[in-house]
């Protein structure tokens, strides 16, 4: 089996727009080293967080060249490639220069609301494609469908490629049967902030964080003490960043974290339609609790 190098605290980057709308890159860059200096372990380029599908095609070749440049290899580089065609995955798979990239991150296929053995066969199409390490992403909020933990557990068991799965389906059940029956090597990967410290519990190895865009510093300290086993530090923090968990995702996301991003003067308020920015009653009590903390 492949090795998972995405362990810690990731940043589900987001993606920096200048006033006019177009990516702002030196944003970019300078928001990847406020994550790297701030703890970050590892970080996911064009996931949901950035508003890929908003982004043309010469937006995300340019976004991942200058972020690969601009790493240097500090830290892994996780990069989003997803959809719901499968052989056009598969094409843009082997297609992509995936020079400085260490793993990709595929999310289940939306709309088509495809059966566990469709999800099974996508995955298992991806994965033979794949050059690099494949983590699995299940958010059934945005694509309509939940894979099974026994999906999940066929496709972790029949392919070494395949090293783990971004889990925001918030269904711990299933988590915690993934995490006892899974194969060694195989990781399972928070994809929801609030639970990340119940998903560590119970032996996952990180999270691929929102929340983190704003504070990394503080959520890594978070999610590094339950690294090191020491619950009662991490619980004190989960609960001072309780209500902004929610916060973020209250408007939509990224609508919550970029208000938090532009109140500490990081980056524009300024997302791509459909997407809109969160309402004033809502960046408040963002802002507030952002200075607090």
């Amino acid at each position: 089996m492949k090795e998972n190098n995405f362990k810690g605290l990731g940043i589900a980057l987001v993606t920096p727009f200048q006033a006019d709308g177009s990516v702002d890159y030196d944003a970019l860059l300078s928001l990847v080293d406020y994550q790297i200096k701030g703890g970050a372990d590892f970080l996911c380029v064009l996931g949901t967080t950035a508003e890929t599908p908003c982004l043309t095609t010469e937006e995300k070749r340019t976004i991942k060249e200058r972020v690969v440049k601009h790493v240097r290899g500090r830290v892994p580089l996780l990069m989003g490639c997803g959809g719901n065609c499968t052989q056009a995955v598969v094409d843009e798979i082997r297609q992509t220069d995936w020079t400085g990239i260490d793993g990709i991150l595929s999310v289940c296929p939306m709309y088509n609301k495809p059966t566990q053995e469709g999800l099974y066969q996508h995955f298992r199409a991806l994965s033979e494609a794949s050059p690099l390490p494949l983590v699995l992403y299940n958010v059934p909020g945005r694509t309509g469908v939940n894979m099974t933990a026994e999906t999940t557990l066929r496709l972790a068991h029949d392919f070494d490629s395949i090293v783990a799965i971004k889990e925001a389906s918030g269904k711990l059940d299933q988590i915690k049967e993934i995490l006892e029956k899974k194969p060694k090597g195989f990781d399972v990967i928070s994809g929801d902030d609030s639970l990340t410290l119940s998903i560590m519990k119970a032996g996952g190895v990180g999270i691929i964080s929102v929340v983190g865009n704003a504070i990394p510093q503080r959520f890594s300290e978070m999610v590094h003490l339950m690294q090191e086993g020491r619950l009662a530090e991490a619980t004190i923090i989960n609960d001072e960043l309780f209500e902004l968990y929610s916060l973020m995702f209250i408007d939509g996301n990224p609508a919550g974290v970029k208000a938090a991003l532009s109140d500490m003067g990081r980056i524009h308020n300024r997302l791509r339609l459909p997407l809109v920015p969160v309402t004033e009653r809502t960046g408040e009590r963002i802002a507030q609790i952002i200075q607090d903390l």
